[in-house]
């Protein structure tokens, strides 16, 4: 199985309501410990609280669905999110299963009531990249990109291998099986401490077709274990090939480990969080500016963690009026179930609130926000809820105020369970996601995973 350093003690310490700050999660991290990888191989006390929660009674919402549940050769922990079409495919990635056990890209399409499943790229874990812990993109060219934490051809010394950004596109000639494979390409594979290592989000296309991500390791520097502070990159297209240039190397100061991927404003800047370093070590909200042939960047705000939250880790959004939302995954003091912010932009600078404490205890939302035309919210929490494997949720605007509700508790049984992935809405307002674990408990000892629909 593919161990991959990436949930470490400092996760740990804020589910049980404690904090670590970011050198401490870093030397966690050099321990190889990874919570989302060993979701498929826990010991028996979690093995026996999965099969207890199977039999518990689900707190389903009515218009729940569950649309597929991996087995293992067709993935394992799918701990990224969904994208779709306009056609209203749904693509993903697993963390695990397939060949090897080093993850796959998939497919569902919706057929009369029901939906296919297809496998389009199994992960070897050697030169064309292995565990991608990111949901991959719809590129402009309408082919799949994305990036993997592991394999590659390239060593990066206690991180090795590196990583890739690859893209995947269908049969060149008609293909009638649904199971047809898609080639995959590996567009750059990531080669030391300084270019940035092991990727551990989607990338973001400009409308010049560059792509844009982070990288969870990278930039070496005094304050940066193993080269972990991580890097903002750009990846360029010239004459079929794709050349890599650093646009920021993170230094602790300004913020390490960023997990998620940039976004884009109307003028070009790029916003994102780390889940680390700033002023107090629990992690920063940013903003990348052009400036003559570099970039500059200002940090939006520190998170302080006792009042404010602590390791932020999903990507942002915007809403129509330019105001920035995010989440963290702990904090604040008072409660260790992560909070829902928002930073508001004037006259150059920008300004922080907190406005909702997601209820619960240590077990916060690692992904982002999803909003709806109305302005409510969605979110998933990978634990808490009646049976403590996670939530999907919904904050709705009430006068001055957000009211909470509390769309689906997972079971960790058929349903899944462990919730990490973004959400995606359709246009009719449904929401699609996936679970890491739970499904069919026969397959792997936590349960291999789900994707799932709630439906209005």
């Amino acid at each position: 199985m593919l161990l991959i350093a990436r949930d470490t003690f400092g996760a740990i310490a804020s589910r049980k309501g404690g904090s670590m700050t970011v050198q401490q999660q870093i030397a966690a991290s050099s321990l190889g410990i990874n919570l989302r990888a060993c979701v498929a191989a826990l010991g028996p006390p979690a093995i026996l609280a999965a099969v207890l929660l199977a039999f518990a009674p689900a707190a389903r919402a009515q218009n729940f669905t569950v649309l597929h549940t991996f087995g293992g050769p067709d993935g394992r922990a799918p701990v990224a999110g969904l994208v779709m079409d306009r056609a209203g495919n749904l693509y993903g990635t697993t963390i695990d299963g397939g060949n090897g056990n080093n993850g796959t890209v998939f497919r569902l399409s919706a057929r009369g009531s029901g939906w296919i499943f297809a496998p389009l790229y199994k992960f070897s874990g050697g030169s064309d990249g292995g565990g991608p812990e990111a949901r991959v993109t719809i590129g402009p060219d309408g082919s799949l990109y994305g990036t993997t934490y592991a394999g590659g051809n390239q060593t990066c010394g206690f991180h090795s291998p590196c990583g890739v950004v690859f893209r995947l596109r269908p049969p060149a000639t008609f293909c009638a099986s649904i199971s047809c494979p898609w080639t995959e390409t590996v567009l750059y594979s990531f080669n030391s401490t300084t270019s940035g290592n092991n990727p551990t989000a989607e990338v973001t296309f400009d409308q010049a077709g560059n792509m844009y991500g982070t990288t969870f390791y990278g930039a070496p520097g005094s304050d940066c274990v193993e080269g972990a502070c991580g890097v903002v990159f750009e990846l360029s297209p010239s004459q079929g090939e794709w050349t890599e240039s650093v646009l920021h190397q993170f230094t602790l100061d300004d913020g390490g480990l960023p997990w998620g991927t940039v976004i884009f404003d109307r003028a070009g800047n790029m916003y994102g969080v780390t889940y680390g370093g700033g002023s107090a070590g629990f992690g920063t909200a940013y903003e990348l500016s052009p400036s003559g042939d570099g970039w500059t960047e200002q940090v939006l705000h520190s998170f302080q963690y006792s009042n404010d939250g602590e390791f932020p880790i999903g990507n942002l959004i915007f809403d129509t009026a330019g105001n920035l939302y995010g989440t963290t995954s702990g904090g604040p003091a008072n409660s260790a179930a992560g909070t829902v912010f928002q930073l508001t932009p004037s006259n150059g600078n920008w300004t922080f609130a907190t406005i909702f404490d997601l209820p619960g205890s240590g077990a916060g939302p690692e992904s982002g926000l999803v909003m709806d035309a109305g302005g409510n919210f969605y979110g998933a929490t990978y634990g808490g809820g009646a049976y403590n494997q996670g939530t999907v949720f919904k904050l709705s605007p009430s006068g001055a105020g957000w009211t909470y509700t509390s769309l689906h508790d997972f079971t960790g049984g058929p349903d899944g369970g462990v919730p990490y992935g973004p959400l995606i809405l359709d246009a009719s307002g449904n929401i699609y996601g996936t679970a890491s674990r739970g499904g069919d408990l026969n397959d792997c000892p936590v349960g291999c995973g789900t994707v799932w629909e709630i439906t209005r």
